[in-house]
């Protein structure tokens, strides 16, 4: 029953769309975890990932430019992102991972987490993008505006962010 109440909160996020087009209602319940999931990782509230989904949604569907419907929510996610929050120029200089210290052992899902939510706008969504989205690094760039080896860095950075984050925890 929590499931069909939720599909119905869900649908009126995105607001007529879905009923003016049946085919958004295919896109969006195909895509709408996927982009809740993201939201929520940049966020890390749970009202604000609802409302970041639905803009991106609402947005894509608005667009309709053709193409490809995930870059469309794609884009149109990262432009609700920006707006939600800055993402500029990488944050982290790069400084190396630390000497033979091996965090395995003692680390948890718990801290992972917990550094993931730390991470600096631009390298956790390229994280997120990447890493738990499994999309390329072309891709990441194309969306975010920047160069293939800014994509790389960034992840990099991201990664070595995480490690140091996760090593002052465990």
């Amino acid at each position: 029953m929590a499931s069909m109440a939720q599909g119905v909160k869900d649908d009126r996020a995105c607001g007529t769309a879905l009923s003016v087009f049946p085919w958004h209602h295919v896109i969006y319940r195909e895509n709408c975890d996927r982009i809740y999931s993201r939201a929520y990782w940049m966020t890390d509230n749970e009202i604000a990932a609802e409302s970041l989904s639905a803009n991106t949604f609402l947005r894509a569907f608005a667009d309709d430019g053709g193409g490809d419907a995930v870059e469309q929510i794609d884009r149109a996610f990262v432009t609700e992102v920006r707006q939600f929050q800055s993402l500029g120029a990488l944050t982290l200089k790069p400084e190396g991972a630390p000497k033979n210290r091996s965090i395995r052992g003692r680390m948890k899902r718990l801290h992972l987490e917990r550094a993931v939510v730390q991470l600096p706008p631009t390298e956790k969504l390229v994280f997120l993008m990447h890493d738990m989205e499994g999309y390329e690094h072309q891709r990441i760039s194309r969306l975010l505006g920047i160069d293939d080896a800014e994509s790389r860095l960034a992840l990099h950075q991201a990664r070595l962010h995480l490690r140091n984050l996760v090593d002052c925890m465990a």
